[in-house]
């Protein structure tokens, strides 16, 4: 049995092709469906089973977040099956999901936490929110330098009305203000990767991991302080790369770094990919629920890493297409 590490996908995973990925007969979505009634909100189910996706629908943070939860969730409980999973983390609100996969929370409070968390996010600000992405490295995933400088030259100009909301390693994602996502992508340099110029303007947008919903989240955070949690049941490694083990967990210190740091700062994906690549050393990377879109971030991490030693985006490659690949993908 191979020995896994599996990362959870968080905002904007959902889309298209995810459509149908819940089975209407299983007992957690019927649950999530009557959770969603009592807020008066739309049943997952429903938005899973729509004949077409609808941004404007599919998108909203209460409808797309409880949907990555649940599709992430449902995938983890087919992994035992095949994998000792040894290590857990997730990029963004997948750590929601991550939470739930692991034990710390039960079903009820990590869907109340997750929905909680996504209204927050939908709160008017004074001035709309948007993101952007801007590649951390070239055409064959060699980190390039003056990128990352630009990058934080231009976040240091926006202040608090942007942020650094996810690092992926070989993408920065950035959250703020339009006014300054605008200034911030006139002063970066135009790079072309895949054929596509960056900065790159994405259609999702709530401000999350910036200083922009710190005190939505904190609000949020102050209705949840009666959820039940635990020390996991295998090693938690959060978005700023602190490990959270079955046998040393202060569960209050879990809740504190759940409730009280995601909305207003950074996840730092990459370094929690560093942390279980490094400590753990998995056979494998999963990624269950919508979570193709981390493919090529945890790949390019991987080559940075120089995992298993591969060193560059050709052997990485070689290396997928043999009997035994490093990184797969339960939806693709």
């Amino acid at each position: 049995m191979s020995r896994a590490a599996v990362a959870f996908a968080g905002r904007g995973a959902y889309g298209p092709s995810s459509l149908g990925s819940l089975p209407k007969g299983h007992a957690w979505v019927r649950r999530a469906d009557e959770l969603r009634a009592a807020s008066g909100l739309e049943p997952l189910s429903a938005l899973d089973g729509a004949d077409r996706f609808d941004p404007a629908r599919h998108l909203r943070p209460s409808n797309a977040w409880p949907l990555i939860f649940l599709a992430g969730l449902l995938d983890a409980e087919r992994i035992a099956d095949d994998h000792e999973v040894i290590v857990v983390l997730a990029s963004s609100t997948g750590w929601y999901t991550a939470l739930a996969a692991s034990g710390a929370l039960g079903f009820d409070d990590a869907m109340r936490l997750v929905q909680a968390m996504a209204v927050a996010a939908e709160a008017p600000l004074e001035s709309a929110t948007g993101e952007l992405i801007y590649p951390l490295t070239d055409e064959a995933w060699r980190p390039d330098p003056a990128c990352r400088r630009a990058v934080d030259a231009a976040l240091e100009d926006a202040g608090d009305a942007a942020g650094l909301a996810v690092d992926l390693g070989g993408f920065a994602m950035i959250g703020g203000t339009d006014p300054a996502l605008d200034r911030i992508a006139g002063a970066l340099p135009t790079v072309q990767i895949g054929g596509r110029d960056y900065p790159l303007r994405l259609r999702t947008g709530d401000g999350w991991h910036t200083p922009l919903r710190a005190s939505a989240g904190a609000a949020a955070a102050d209705g949840l302080r009666d959820l039940a949690w635990a020390a996991p049941n295998v090693t938690l490694i959060e978005g700023s790369g602190q490990r959270f083990t079955p046998w040393s967990t202060d569960p209050a210190d879990l809740a504190r770094a759940s409730l009280d740091r995601q909305a207003g700062t950074t996840c730092n994906f990459a370094a929690a990919v560093r942390v279980a690549l490094r400590e753990y050393a998995p056979d494998v990377l999963l990624l269950p629920g919508p979570g193709a879109s981390l493919g090529a971030a945890c790949a390019q991490i991987m080559v940075a890493e120089g995992y298993r030693g591969v060193r560059s985006r050709a052997e990485f490659e070689q290396a997928q297409s043999g009997p035994a690949p490093v990184l797969l993908s339960m939806r693709r």
